[in-house]
């Protein structure tokens, strides 16, 4: 097979018509042509430097099937969340199943599970549960080591893991929001090489000076493009671009080719846009994806121009998977395993005690991960406490989908709800249930669809229920990716009908929970101050 188009070649920083002989898998040869503008452009295909699968609710055969339309032709992909349900087996699905298509998935050990000692998991991946995993082929890297605490404090359990990881040459991955100066160079030189939770540019330099190289996240809740995308005019070397957690409905429509085109509308120069996008994770993680260059594997994408990236074909070891805004990737059959085991609840299991109407509060913020605690307001009648939606201050509830226990309730803002409540077993990390709501008959209500359905998002009011069923570890579903995105585009949309103004209410949930970014977040346990590391009282004295 011959292809012929204007040749990007990255490393000379040049563009030349060329054709393209791809023969068993492999480029054999490249040839230059009399130049020929009229040609699409031929470039490798693009890497998401880090991004967990599951966070798209969908299998890693249905996420490739959606991701090679927009030129993705290879993920570093962590399977923390995963884990966390199910541990070992749930790696090893992952593998298994990414295993089925045409595409090129390559996986990391997760380090933190569970994420902390302050949440219930369902699963352990101990040192020697490290050992296992690094010592196999397919798993490339350790995940990223959120315990940055431990880390810098050469903690013996995560010094460990870090050994592990050194001793079989893998890279390690980082995890350190908001980690500046001495800290950051006692992280780093522990052994972390990469971030991707950086906010500020200032932050981000800092860590790149100390040796770090920096993935630009842009997902569905956390986007931290604009704050970091200027780092490429001088590092370019050092950048990558991920997208962390994508949901369904944004993956249907673009991936990393996105990023690029938006680095490119800031006037960014595009051979290194083009070194972050699609070689730079190569190089890092001495991946076996193909470069473009004669003796590779042919992972190459065809596009219209250097500017919008819209994909016309792409090819993973010269099979065709994508063409003309088209997957060509076939579904496969799907098993199920999932670690669900809690009774559905009833509406005074959300009711909450308390003698004061101010409170601590978690605020939500639109585009990002971390949470400022403030004070806030509820309504308090005859000793319960309640929501208070005229100033937008919410019940939200952790349910330990594991085990029956008694749900953790505490206060958050800026969701807008007006009526009814969402939920999601989708709870980074530790999948726990996550709820929030007007009122506490429609946080059960909203709960129990996921209880009965052992996994899903969901949402209620006084008229209707909606759920989206997610049975591969209560956080991924086996169906068709393209209805998955549909669906989830539908409940989504009900959840803003019901006054949410975030621009992925769904996601921005699913972080609640995540008591390693900090300030205050909700676990099955309790309310976290996510900066000391401890729970923390609801009530402000």
């Amino acid at each position: 097979m011959k292809i012929q188009g204007q040749l990007v070649d990255i490393q000379a920083r040049q563009i030349r018509t060329a054709e393209v002989d791809i023969q068993e898998g492999l480029i054999k040869t490249i040839t230059d042509l009399p130049d020929n503008p009229k040609l699409p452009f031929l470039l490798p295909g693009f890497i998401d430097a880090h991004v967990h699968v599951e966070s798209s609710m969908l299998v890693p055969s249905e996420f490739a099937r959606l991701a090679v339309v927009h030129g993705t032709v290879a993920t570093i992909s962590d399977p923390h969340e995963i884990a966390n349900v199910c541990g070992i087996e749930g790696v090893n699905y992952m593998i298994d199943n990414g295993n089925q298509v045409p595409f090129k998935f390559y996986f990391g050990a997760p380090s933190c599970v569970p994420a902390t000692p302050f949440e219930t998991a369902g699963a352990e991946i101990d040192a020697a549960g490290i050992e296992e995993l690094m010592s196999r082929d397919e798993i490339l890297y350790l995940a990223e080591m959120m315990n940055w605490p431990g880390t810098v404090n050469q903690d013996p359990a995560v010094m460990e893991k870090i050994k592990i990881s050194k001793k079989y040459g893998k890279p390690i991955d980082g995890h350190a929001p908001g980690l500046t100066g001495e800290l950051a160079r006692k992280y780093i030189e522990a052994g972390p090489s990469t971030d991707h939770e950086c906010f500020t540019y200032e932050e981000a330099l800092g860590k790149i000076k100390l040796g770090m190289k920096i993935a630009i996240r842009e997902g569905s809740a956390a986007k931290n493009f604009e704050a970091l995308i200027d780092l490429i005019d001088d590092y370019p070397e050092m950048i990558m671009f991920c997208s962390d957690d994508k949901h369904p409905d944004n993956l249907a429509v673009s991936h990393i080719n996105e990023l690029a085109a938006r680095a490119i509308a800031k006037g960014k120069n595009v051979f290194d846009v083009l070194k972050a996008a699609c070689l730079n994770p190569i190089e890092h993680y001495s991946l076996n994806v193909g470069q473009l260059r004669a003796g590779d594997q042919a992972d190459f994408i065809l596009v219209e121009d250097l500017k919008d990236f819209r994909v016309l074909e792409t090819y993973i070891d010269g099979i065709l998977v994508a063409q003309a805004g088209k997957t060509l990737i076939y579904p496969v059959s799907n098993s199920i395993i999932n670690n669900f085991h809690c009774l559905p609840k009833a509406p005074d299991d959300f009711s909450l005690q308390a003698n004061s109407t101010k409170v601590r509060v978690i605020e939500a913020l639109d585009g990002q991960l971390i949470t400022p605690e403030v004070e806030g307001e509820i309504i308090l009648k005859d000793g319960k406490a309640y929501s208070n939606p005229e100033k937008d201050i919410l019940k939200i509830t952790v349910v330990n989908r594991y085990q029956n226990a008694n749900p953790s309730i505490a206060f958050i803002k800026n969701f807008g709800l007006t009526s009814g409540a969402i939920a999601s077993s989708v709870g980074h990390d530790s999948h726990n249930i996550i709820a929030v709501g007007v009122d506490e008959n429609s946080i059960c209500r909203a709960v129990n669809l996921i209880i009965h359905a052992k996994g899903g998002v969901s949402a209620v009011n006084a008229q209707e229920e909606k759920i989206l069923p997610l049975p591969v570890g209560g956080i991924m579903s086996a169906s068709d990716g393209y209805e998955v995105a549909h669906a989830y585009t539908t409940i989504d949309t009900m959840a803003k009908e019901m006054g949410s103004k975030l621009n992925s209410p769904f996601m921005t949930l699913s972080f609640m929970a995540l008591l390693v970014i900090p300030d205050l977040k909700l676990s099955d346990k309790g309310l976290f101050d996510g900066k000391k590391f401890e729970f923390v009282d609801l009530e402000i004295e």
